[in-house]
């Protein structure tokens, strides 16, 4: 990590606060050894429970990415569960992932139910956000994720959501590079101001249904079992490429062609903002990259030219727009998210009650306590 985090602070031996909190998580959360293997099949055990009589244990959100479609191995392989798989199609899926997620279900023999966002209402949205010039303009697709996976669940009255979340590469996030993607506040308070279209179908969700409702009243409970694995990227690629065929797509989040070129080319040339540096940065913390070689590998720019290229003309195009169009809204001001309507101090009271409420389990947390770390 580096300044491009305008929060970083560093200590007299010049270890900055990200590493000091990503120890911390290591440390309290992540169990890669035989107490972590035990807890996970204890979970296994009692969500098989829940599912007796059910026509399913529990869901699992898949993208075609390589983080979602090794938990649903472990799911059904690992810890010998019925798995419903979940994809939300918000347009944006590249041809990898859509064959991705065909080979594992197959191979796998699970049900796949697909949630097909409204296309004219996902990208006014899109159009929207980039007007807004906010850092995080992967919000409506995040925000659609998470609201379709719990509000399916909660209609369905499944209690379990399998969750490829790790802190492995996810426990360094620096606040200041985006904003909370469940704000549904924030999603429309841009969305009135810049769309064009009303959002009739668009999946949503309120802050009461996140934080109160379904953790609490429907008892919905996120379940990451690569926290209690040795979950290593690499291995889990080549252990999914030779199992079932699967494919990597050449770069973090390449199964969404959008949040490939948001990652690889919005955020860094507008913000300044490399996403590698923060993954790469968790891995070093996990000991599953040397420093030395994470640094060889940010010499190389997130994007070669021609991709870009490429990325620039798909989305373009995608959204109904000139190439033009889309440089102009590349080069608006910067905005904070804090430059629209927000809820992020009632997100925050929220979240902190939540800590308090869950401190005394804290030590001895079982598997199946909210994991999830975005």
């Amino acid at each position: 990590m580096d300044t491009s985090d305008p929060e970083i602070t560093f200590d007299a031996s010049g270890r900055c606060h990200h590493c000091r909190k990503a120890e911390q998580k290591l440390a309290e959360d992540w169990r890669p050894d035989q107490d972590g293997e035990k807890m996970l099949m204890a979970a296994a055990e009692q969500i098989r429970q829940y599912g007796e009589g059910r026509d399913y244990d529990c869901i699992v959100g898949v993208s075609g990415g390589v983080d979602s479609s090794y938990v649903l191995h472990v799911a059904k392989s690992v810890m010998g569960l019925r798995p419903l798989a979940v994809h939300v199609d918000a347009g944006w899926n590249s041809e990898i992932a859509v064959k991705n997620i065909e080979s594992l279900i197959t191979a796998l023999d699970v049900d796949l139910y697909t949630h097909v966002i409204d296309w004219q209402e996902m990208k006014d949205l899109q159009l929207a956000f980039l007007r807004s010039s906010v850092a995080n303009q992967d919000v409506p697709q995040d925000h659609a994720f998470e609201a379709v996976l719990s509000d399916y669940a909660d209609r369905n009255d499944i209690r379990f959501v399998i969750t490829g979340s790790n802190i492995t590469s996810e426990s360094i996030l620096p606040t200041s590079w985006g904003y909370d993607a469940t704000d549904v506040r924030h999603l429309r308070g841009i969305h009135d101001r810049f769309g064009e279209r009303e959002l009739k179908t668009f999946p949503t969700m309120s802050p009461y249904q996140r934080l109160v409702r379904w953790p609490y009243l429907r008892r919905i409970t996120r379940v990451a079992p690569l926290d209690y694995l040795d979950y290593d990227k690499d291995e889990a690629i080549s252990q999914l490429e030779r199992q079932y065929g699967w494919r990597y797509y050449g770069r973090k989040h390449g199964e969404s062609q959008w949040t490939a070129f948001f990652q690889a080319y919005y955020l860094p040339t507008k913000f300044g903002f490399d996403k590698r540096r923060a993954h790469l940065s968790s891995q070093i913390v996990a000991g599953q990259v040397a420093r030395g070689d994470a640094l060889e590998l940010l010499k190389d720019p997130p994007n070669d030219e021609s991709r870009v290229e490429r990325d620039k003309d798909y989305v373009a195009r995608k959204l109904g727009i000139e190439g033009a169009e889309l440089e102009r809204l590349m080069a608006l001001p910067e905005k904070s998210y804090a430059d629209y309507p927000n809820n992020a101090r009632l997100l925050a009271s929220l979240r902190r009650i939540r800590r308090v409420m869950t401190s005394p389990r804290r030590q001895a947390r079982p598997v199946t306590a909210d994991t999830s770390h975005t």
